[in-house]
């Protein structure tokens, strides 16, 4: 074998081990369910905040101390718990993104993402204009 030919496979052996010691950040969105098959590993989940149930959070008492239920897209509840100070949206975010891990029935979270609605829902007026101008250019073009 050629030294260059020894070169380029352990060049490529080398990208592959790198894009393997990569792939261990590269994470999913898990359900409830599959968090609670994976209990103590750390999991991305997506949920809605379940109104039915109180959020506790008492900053005079443990600013640092965040409880409330989720429920997922295929139902299933959880209760979740964050020691860190409450989002300031939580309550009017649509979903939320929550990373952490389950130890037993709770899961602990270790960050929150509020999904804002109104990045996700359009704008009436502005849909109002589209179909405007989507009218002016069908009848000018007849």
């Amino acid at each position: 074998m050629k030294k260059l030919h020894i070169v380029i496979l352990v060049v490529i052996a080398l990208s592959i081990a790198g894009l393997l010691t990569l792939t261990k950040d590269i994470t999913t969105y898990d359900s409830i369910a599959s968090a609670k098959k994976k209990e103590g590993r750390y999991v991305h989940l997506i949920a809605k905040l379940d109104r039915s149930r109180p959020v506790e959070y008492d900053p005079v008492k443990d600013p640092n101390f965040l409880s409330f239920y989720a429920i997922d897209s295929l139902g299933y509840k959880t209760q979740v718990v964050y020691r860190n100070s409450k989002p300031t949206e939580l309550e009017h975010s649509d979903r939320v993104v929550l990373k952490g891990q389950m130890k037993g029935d709770v899961f602990e979270c270790k960050e929150i993402l509020l999904k804002c609605p109104s990045k996700y829902k359009d704008d009436p007026t502005q849909q109002m204009k589209k179909l405007e101008n989507t009218a002016v250019t069908t009848s000018s073009q007849n």
